[in-house]
Order: C-alpha cells, then sequence, then structure tokens
C-alpha cells in the first residue's frame, strides 16, 4: 500500500495534518472508534526537539527510537507519571525500556472534565443533563482548566491514551507497509519492533517522521488479545531511579545561576495585614541581602537560606489582625450554632417524617477536627523574571490557574509567563493553591535575579489550608428485622471546595474565599453520604458554618468526614440491633454486589471474629468515585496512644493499569486514613496552632503500625482511580474495633483528642 497523498492546505510546518493529530476526548466505545466524529477546534501546542516528531498531544518519538509520554497530571507520589505512559505504549506496542515522560504545557487539550463536572456541578446543571456537563466541558476545555485531584487521572485520560497509542501505532505501521509495500493491517508493533509479520523490521525511530505524513483511517482499531500486553501488568515506576540516586528535581532543587534564596511570613490567619518589621536586626546576619515588604507579607532574601531565615526570625514581624482570631473553641460553636439555621437537604429517599414520628431512635453525635495536608516539602516555588517574560518552577495540581494568577500579579499576559511544573514531595490537594509561585515571581522582580522561595515547616503549617471541621448528629429508626428503617444524617461544615475554587480561579484572598463560601450549601460539603446500602428512607441535610479557617482541597476532602460519620453510626446500629457488624451490613447491600463482594473477602482474609468484645476489630466500607473498598483492622490503645497491629483492606477498582501501583495508592491512603485518626490535626488559638513541628503531630509511625494487606478484587469494570480511596475508611474501623476494648465509642477526630 502506497503512501497517503497529501491534501493541499492541511500540511503544518510541522509534517502533521488536522487527521494525523488527536485532538480530543473519546467518542465511542469497544474495540472500534468512529474518528471522523472527533472534535478538531483545538491542536497540539508541543514543542518538538530537533529528531522528535510528534503524533498528537500525548506522544512524541525520536529518531533513536524514544518514546516520550506527555503528561498532564501533577505526579504527587501516586505514579501518574508511570501509569498514563503504560496505557499508551500498551497500544503503542512500545518496549517499556524505551518510554520516557514529559510534563505537558498548559494547553485546552489537557483539560481535566471530569474534575471540573465534580467540582463545579450545580442544581442547574444537574437539571441540565447531558447539557449540563457539555456546558462545564465546553468551560474546562476552552479555560484549559489542567487539573490533578480526587483520583480523576485514570478516569479521565484512560481512553484518551489508548487512543494516543492506537493512532500512533497505525501511522506507524503506514509508514513501514509504505516501504515495504504490503497492506498497513497486516502490520503490527510488539516490543518496539514494526514487523509485517515475516521477516522484515522496523525500529518505531526509523520511520517516525514518515508516519506524521499519513492519515488516519476513520476506523481506530485498538490492540486486541492478552499476549505481551503492558496493561495489567507490574511494571517498574519511571520515577523511582531518580528518587532513589536523588537526581529526581523538586522546586528546592533547581539551581540557577545568580540565583538567591528566600523566607516568608504571611502573619496569623485570617485578614491580617504587616505593621512593622526590625530590618536592623535581620541585617546582623551573614549573607542576609534584602527585606521585601508587601501588604499581607514580607519576605527576607539572602545568599542560602538558613540566612533568610534567620534574618526573618530576627526581624520580627508584627501583623495587624482584623475580626476575631481564629481558635478551636470558635470553630466548635460555629459548627454547632450553625444547626440553629435552615438546613438543605442535598440527599433523600422516601419520607423520613412520618416514620420517626413518636418513634424509638438511635442518635448519636460525632465531630471531626480540621486535617492538615503535612506534606514532607513544604510549599516551595522558583523563579526567573527576564525581559522576555517570567519562568517559574513548581509543582502544582492546576497550573493553567497557576500560571494566569503569576501572569497577574506580574502584570503580563499569561503567554509570557512559562511554567515549568515539577513532581511534588507530596501534596494531598495543598498544590491545588499556588501562592508560593506569585511570591516567588514577585521575589525575582523585586531582586532582578533568579529566587528560590521556600516556606518555612512552621510556615507551611500556619498557612495551610487544612480539610473542613465537621460535626454530624446522626438518627436512625431500626426494624424488628434489625434492618434500618430510616436514616438521618445532618452536618453542619463548611464548603472546603468552594473556598479552595474562590481562591485559586477567581483570585479571592483566603480570608474573603472563607467568609465568601461560608454560607454555599453544596453536595461537595457532604460528599461521601451518600448512602450505599438500601434504607428505604433517609436523608442528609447540609448546614453551612464559617468557622473562621481557610480551608481547602485534601485527600478524600468530605469523604474523610462522610465515611466515618456513616460507617461509625452503622457499627452503633448493629450494636443496637444485636446482629454481627458484617452480616448487618450485608443484609442491606443486595443492590451493590461489589461492596459486599468487598466486605466479605476482606472478612475471610483478616479472619473477622464477629466483632466480639475484646476482639479488637472493627469494619468499615465505603464506595468512592466508582470504586469500592471494605477495611478491617485489629487496634488497641496501650499506655494512652492508639496501636493498630493490623490493616487489611478489599478494593474493587475496576481493571487496574499496574496492579502494584494500584496497591501502593491503596496503601498510602490507609496510612494518611490512619493519620487522620491518629492526629494530623492541632489545635488553635489567638489566630495561630498551637504547634507546627511534625513530631509533635500525632502522626502513625512505624512502630504503630503492623502488618498492611490490600487485595484487588479481579474486575473488568472501568478503571477507577484509588488514590482517595483508602483514606476514608481507616478511621471509622480503627474506631468500632477500639469499642471492643473499651466498650466506649469514640466518635471524634482525632480519636484519642485531646480536651
Amino acid at each position: 500500500m502506497g503512501r497517503a497523498p497529501r491534501k493541499q492546505g492541511q500540511q503544518t510546518e510541522k509534517g502533521l495534518n488536522r487527521r494525523t493529530l488527536l485532538i480530543g476526548g473519546g467518542a465511542a466505545a469497544g474495540l472500534l472508534l468512529a474518528w471522523a466524529v472527533w472534535p478538531r477546534a483545538y491542536r497540539p501546542n508541543l514543542n518538538t526537539a530537533p529528531g522528535e516528531t510528534a503524533f498528537n498531544a500525548f506522544l512524541k518519538i525520536d529518531r533513536s527510537g524514544q518514546v516520550i509520554v506527555i503528561v498532564p497530571q501533577a505526579e504527587m507520589g501516586q505514579g501518574v507519571s508511570t501509569l498514563l505512559p503504560q496505557i499508551l505504549a500498551d497500544e503503542l506496542g512500545a518496549d517499556w525500556r524505551t518510554v520516557g515522560v514529559q510534563s505537558a504545557a498548559v494547553g485546552p487539550l489537557y483539560a481535566n472534565t471530569l474534575l471540573a463536572r465534580e467540582w463545579l456541578a450545580n442544581d442547574w446543571s444537574r437539571l441540565a443533563g447531558e447539557a449540563g456537563d457539555w456546558t462545564i466541558d465546553q468551560y474546562a476545555t476552552r479555560s484549559a482548566l489542567m487539573l490533578t485531584g480526587a483520583g480523576t487521572s485514570i478516569p479521565m485520560f484512560h481512553q484518551a491514551y489508548r487512543e494516543a497509542g492506537a493512532a500512533a501505532r497505525v501511522l506507524l505501521c503506514k509508514a513501514a507497509a509504505a516501504r515495504w509495500d504490503v497492506a498497513w493491517e497486516s502490520c503490527d508493533i510488539q516490543n518496539g519492533i514494526i514487523s509485517d509479520g515475516g521477516q522484515r523490521r522496523l525500529k518505531l525511530g526509523e520511520v517516525a517522521e514518515d508516519a506524521a505524513t499519513f492519515d488516519l483511517p476513520d476506523i481506530l482499531p485498538f490492540r486486541q488479545g492478552d499476549v505481551d500486553r503492558l496493561a495489567g501488568q507490574e511494571l517498574p515506576r519511571l520515577d523511582t531511579p531518580s528518587k532513589i540516586d536523588g537526581s529526581h528535581n523538586f522546586a528546592a532543587d533547581i539551581r540557577l545561576p545568580d540565583m538567591v534564596f528566600a523566607s516568608i511570613r504571611q502573619g496569623p490567619i485570617g485578614d491580617a495585614v504587616l505593621k512593622s518589621v526590625n530590618e536592623g536586626a535581620a541585617k546582623s546576619v551573614t549573607g542576609f541581602l534584602k527585606l521585601v515588604r508587601r501588604e499581607r507579607w514580607v519576605a527576607a532574601v539572602a545568599s542560602n537560606w538558613w540566612a533568610a531565615n534567620k534574618a526573618l526570625d530576627l526581624a520580627d514581624p508584627l501583623f495587624e489582625l482584623s475580626g476575631r482570631p481564629v481558635d478551636s473553641a470558635g470553630m466548635e460553636a460555629a459548627l454547632e450554632q450553625a444547626f440553629s439555621g435552615s438546613g438543605e437537604r442535598l440527599y433523600a429517599r422516601g419520607d423520613l417524617k412520618p416514620l420517626f414520628e413518636d418513634a424509638t431512635i438511635l442518635a448519636s453525635e460525632y465531630r471531626v477536627r480540621p486535617s492538615l495536608h503535612l506534606a514532607m516539602e513544604p510549599m516551595s516555588a522558583t523563579a526567573r523574571i527576564g525581559d522576555d517574560g517570567a519562568e517559574v518552577w513548581m509543582a502544582t495540581q492546576a497550573p493553567g490557574l497557576a500560571r494566569a494568577a503569576i501572569a497577574r500579579a506580574l502584570g503580563l499576559p499569561a503567554g509570557a509567563v512559562t511554567l515549568y511544573p515539577l513532581h511534588a514531595g507530596g501534596g494531598y490537594g495543598r498544590r491545588m493553591d499556588f501562592e508560593a509561585g506569585v511570591q516567588a515571581a514577585l521575589l525575582s522582580r523585586e531582586m532582578g535575579r533568579p529566587v528560590q522561595l521556600l516556606w518555612s515547616r512552621l510556615e507551611d503549617v500556619i498557612q495551610d489550608r487544612p480539610g473542613a471541621p465537621a460535626h454530624a448528629r446522626m438518627a436512625a429508626k431500626l426494624g424488628r428485622s434489625g434492618a434500618i428503617e430510616g436514616w438521618s444524617a445532618k452536618v453542619a461544615a463548611p464548603c472546603a471546595m468552594s473556598q479552595t475554587w474562590a481562591r485559586i480561579a477567581d483570585g479571592k484572598p483566603p480570608h474573603e474565599a472563607s467568609a465568601e463560601a461560608a454560607g454555599v450549601s453544596t453536595r461537595l460539603a457532604v460528599a461521601g453520604m451518600e448512602l450505599p446500602y438500601a434504607v428505604p428512607n433517609w436523608a442528609v441535610d447540609h448546614f453551612p458554618a464559617d468557622v473562621g479557617l481557610p480551608l481547602g482541597f485534601t485527600r478524600g476532602n468530605a469523604h474523610l468526614h462522610g465515611a466515618f460519620f456513616t460507617e461509625s453510626f452503622i457499627d452503633e446500629l448493629a450494636h443496637q440491633a444485636r446482629m454481627e457488624a458484617m452480616s448487618f451490613r450485608i443484609q442491606m447491600l443486595g443492590g451493590n454486589p461489589r461492596l459486599a463482594h468487598c466486605l466479605t473477602t476482606v472478612g475471610a482474609m483478616g479472619g473477622w471474629q464477629g466483632g466480639v468484645e475484646g476482639s479488637g476489630q472493627g469494619l468499615a466500607a465505603h464506595v468512592m468515585n466508582s470504586a469500592f473498598i471494605a477495611v478491617m483492622v485489629e487496634a488497641g490503645i496501650t499506655e494512652g496512644k492508639l496501636q493498630v497491629g493490623r490493616i487489611v483492606a478489599a478494593v474493587d477498582g475496576g481493571e487496574q493499569v499496574n496492579p502494584d501501583i494500584a496497591r501502593q495508592q491503596v496503601e498510602s491512603g490507609l496510612i494518611h486514613g490512619l493519620a487522620m485518626a491518629m492526629g494530623a490535626s492541632v489545635p488553635y488559638a489567638k489566630g495561630m496552632p498551637t504547634r507546627a513541628i511534625l513530631g509533635r503531630m500525632g502522626l502513625p509511625r512505624l512502630g504503630d503500625i503492623g502488618e498492611v494487606t490490600v487485595e484487588l478484587i479481579r474486575s473488568t469494570a472501568p478503571p477507577a482511580g484509588l488514590t482517595d480511596l483508602g483514606a476514608p475508611v481507616v478511621a471509622p474501623a480503627v474506631a468500632n474495633a477500639l469499642f471492643t476494648t473499651t466498650g466506649r465509642r469514640f466518635r471524634s477526630l482525632p480519636l484519642l483528642m485531646e480536651g
């Protein structure tokens, strides 16, 4: 088969035509893709080095045969920079040893419409159905709304990366077939080698440039069969070697000529304005260069970071705080006061009112403190401002919004700002905010040279945007058979997601975003409280609260408190009904077999004893973004300290691309959830956290945790994101386990909360 003719007017400077470009999301499912129905409004914005050929928005191949996969999602340890390349390489037929990764530039083709739908959905968009989703998708795409979070990376991009790999495979086969004068359909790629099924062989790099000149067929075939497939294999992570040998660059590892270092102070929590600073004392530090003052912060710049931070300590900045300082007692009072207002019913089934009238019901109250992020890497960014624009190196979960904010702060067009997205040393949602990048850019402009800004651990804790605190009033009526006839959940909580959006999209200062979102009632504030159980009458009511503490995107978001409230109360009801806790749950899961399977699996693996007195065993189950999990823990209190001897989890997350990374994600979530149960929170007083040293946060240590086992249940369902799944279920499972050993219910997070 000869080379396809070029159509006049379609050839570009790079030798790519419109039908060569992969430019949208999947339009059809199954083995064949109807290519002709794809939107064609956007084109890839990839830069290519000499010898590289861009095939689509997600793939380049160079002459040596290296496969360069473009990843638009932030790597924070969850493995996305391996998972997405593995999907593409599987469809392409690449040799895994030749696969490399490059971070994507800001562009509309990388918009995360799935997270945008979750974040921006409202009553109108839900009422509009597909039209509402289309509107959000259009907004996200046109705004280049690149977001990483809520485990959406794989569900969002899985199909697009399959299509990208399949498209490149077809083009490469066409180029090879033209050389051999055979039908391209007879060619295939295995382990990075193109063959015609006989003796003829070509490497990918040998035909990459020619391949880009061919057209794609109207129907794009996907790879069939299970032989020699990369998908489903436990391939080694691409980022592991550099992280082991220390060559991996994080934001604080960047080194530029003539660069200086900065530390910053931003005052207490709230509407704080800088009033004074002792510059004379700062000048006594060797290496100190300058104090840079803004309305709400002051930074010291020096020849090294220690000198900069020491200069700030000596400068002793004084801030003036407007309004009542944040404190824990005030937050607790605000949450209780919220119940006196009018709540909004966000979920409902059946009719609770006649059922609860003159009935005997079980009621319990729960509370959750704000949960800190506490990533190993504090907020950091490196910036260089030149005559042609700005360059910023930082880890960010919202690169398009970060670039726009930096441009606004500098008075530049967005196109004049080059953002280099780096991997994060932990994030858990904190990198959705990007103030460190803005500050570093302003400092670089002030100094006229590159500046690297690194927040101190104290500053990182003070200015954290924790997960939302919440109070819940739970009530239920049991039937004679022990089944739940009615269920009521009333939750007082601010909406952290609304606050985050107001900061990163609307540019609101944290204290303004907090006040603006105070009256917002949204399903995002009670996520995780939609019952997976078959209860005929149930409702969830949200009572917005203004706690005065700026809150943010976290791992699991509202699922962290939603699952704690639900699964703790379920256990109380099982005890009240005098039923074994697993059987009590399973009797209500006839319509949810995947969650029931997780429960029975974890019971068999963990040796579930029925939650009898003294067993120290507890259960919890949860559904999150089409993923299902059940957890059994063995826990107790030794000398006043919580210890967890064993965690067993069973997960149905669909067909996972890399089972080993999937288990890593779940294990990481389980430990994160244990941190929420043990600590990862601080009391607040006079607008400040009362402690900021990691060793005093009650975080789990190796000695506090025993064996952790994660079983992935085989499934042919589409792959779900698992990064957040393990976090919400551990705290209720531990609380339920402690009841069997202490005889008391632990209804607060952290479980051994002081005060």
